[in-house]
């Protein structure tokens, strides 16, 4: 098939555009990898990819559990529609685990196009500080991402609970040595600007048993190891591991959009179904 000439004259620029944001953002990339290098050469955040998570998450979660070994329940709060986020790719790698959302629309998303009840389970609520001590927290990898009260949910989730990795969003606007976060309020709910979650520090002041590992490059995500398991990791300060928002250096996307097409063959295909 063909382009018409009037067709092509809209859409090569786009594509054009495209190629060069993805040229900016792979030269960013390879910038900010070789700085991390060069400070924290331990650091797991080298190691990063994105497949299914927000940046490159899930490379970071792969090499966290190849040095720890084991590693096959998850518990993602904050899992929106499943196209999106940490677990996805655990999924597919045959872990098992529960997905949270406060959003009725993803859930039945999810519920309509996966497979559910056998690997993965799914639940809709609203985490506050009760409530989220009534879910499954004693797994090996917990995220949690809810753009507002993360902090306090993430105190009451580790009071109940110790597992072995957490990631959880961290405020990027507020480097270290700032402790902040925003005052509790189980009704709270984000307005699109900074008034959300908790900066890197005050994360690291809250878990005293947890030793903080790396963050994502694109300054979203803070990884933190439970200490006991801290002997297959170097020990960096938060101000050395602290990433700024750079949310650009991982857009354009690149390939055809994420689907829930291979998750929802792995599901169907698990044995028990």
């Amino acid at each position: 098939m063909k382009l018409s000439d009037a067709v092509r004259k809209i859409v090569m620029p786009i594509v054009w555009q495209r190629h060069l944001m993805k040229n900016v953002a792979e030269e960013s990339r390879q910038r900010a990898l070789q700085t991390i290098a060069q400070a924290t050469p331990d650091n797991p955040a080298l190691s990063g990819f994105r497949i299914y998570s927000q940046s490159d998450e899930d490379g970071i979660i792969q090499e966290i559990f190849r040095r720890l070994g084991g590693g096959k329940t998850f518990l993602e709060i904050g899992c929106g529609d499943g196209l999106e986020n940490n677990s996805v790719y655990l999924l597919l790698k045959g872990w098992s685990g529960t997905w949270v959302d406060g959003n009725s629309r993803n859930i039945r998303v999810v519920k309509n196009r996966l497979n559910t009840g056998g690997r993965l389970s799914v639940r809709e609520l609203m985490v506050d500080v009760e409530n989220v001590k009534t879910l499954p927290l004693d797994v090996d990898f917990l995220s949690l991402d809810i753009d507002g009260n993360d902090l306090a949910v993430l105190k009451s989730a580790v009071s109940v609970a110790s597992p072995r990795v957490i990631c959880v969003e961290y405020n990027a606007k507020f480097p270290p040595p700032l402790d902040i976060t925003i005052v509790y309020n189980p009704g709270h709910v984000w307005q699109g600007n900074d008034y959300q979650g908790a900066s890197l520090q005050a994360f690291v002041n809250a878990l005293p048993d947890y030793t903080l590992v790396c963050c994502g490059l694109a300054g979203l995500n803070a990884f933190f190891v439970r200490k006991d398991e801290m002997a297959v990791f170097s020990v960096y300060e938060p101000s050395q591991l602290y990433r700024p928002y750079h949310f650009e250096l991982f857009y354009p996307y690149s390939g055809h959009p994420p689907s829930h097409g291979f998750l929802a063959d792995s599901l169907r295909n698990d044995p028990a179904h």
